[in-house]
C-alpha cells in the first residue's frame, strides 16, 4: 500500500529510527486515526522497504537494553518518497466513512430506528470533535508539532464539523 509507504519513508526521511519508534511516532501523532496504517504493518513494511533498497538497517545497542535494528532512507529510498508524494498527491481524492453503510439503509428501518442510527453517529461526531479540540488546544504550543500535523487535525475538525451540519440536514430530510 502506498500510502503507509510514505508514511513510513517520510519519517525515516527526517531521522533514523527503529521499527518501534516509527510506531510510537504513528501513535503520538495519532497518524492511524486518519490513515489506514496498522502496528503490524509498521513491521512488515520496514522489512518489504528494505528489501527493496528503499531503507537500510544497522543494529544498534544501548546499556542493557536489547539490540534494535534503526532504520536509515537510502537515496533510492529517498527517490521513491519524492515519487509516492506526487504520485499520492494527484490522485482523486476518495473519502470513506464507514457510517455511510448506516447511512445507505436507513430507509430500511423505522423511523424511530433511523433517529436512533443518526443519534448514534451524531454522538461519535461529537466525540470525534471533542477529542479534536483538546488535541488541537494542547499540540498548539508543543514546538515539536510540525505545521502540517497541525493542519491535518484542523482538517480533520473542520470535516468533523461539516459532517455535524450535514447529520442535521439529513434528519430534516427524512421527517
Amino acid at each position: 500500500m502506498a500510502t503507509i509507504d510514505l508514511i513510513v519513508l517520510g519519517i525515516l526521511k527526517k531521522e533514523p529510527l527503529s521499527a518501534y519508534d516509527i510506531q510510537k511516532l504513528v501513535e503520538y501523532r495519532n497518524i492511524s486515526k486518519w490513515v489506514k496504517i496498522s502496528t503490524p504493518s509498521i513491521y512488515k513494511k520496514v522489512i518489504q522497504l528494505e528489501e527493496k533498497g528503499y531503507i537500510s538497517s544497522h543494529i544498534e545497542k544501548e546499556g542493557k537494553m536489547p539490540e534494535k535494528s534503526v532504520y536509515t532512507l537510502t537515496e533510492k529510498g529517498k527517490q521513491q518518497f519524492e515519487k509516492l508524494m506526487i504520485e499520492i498527491s494527484c490522485k482523486p481524492i476518495n473519502i470513506f466513512l464507514d457510517f455511510n453503510a448506516v447511512i445507505v439503509n436507513l430507509d430500511s428501518m423505522p423511523k424511530e430506528r433511523q433517529q436512533e442510527c443518526l443519534d448514534n453517529i451524531e454522538s461519535s461526531m461529537a466525540v470525534l470533535k471533542t477529542y479534536l479540540e483538546e488535541n488541537i488546544a494542547l499540540k498548539k504550543s508543543d514546538d515539536d508539532i510540525p505545521t502540517t500535523g497541525m493542519a491535518v487535525l484542523q482538517q480533520q475538525y473542520i470535516l468533523a464539523g461539516a459532517i455535524e451540519e450535514w447529520i442535521a440536514s439529513l434528519r430534516k430530510s427524512l421527517e
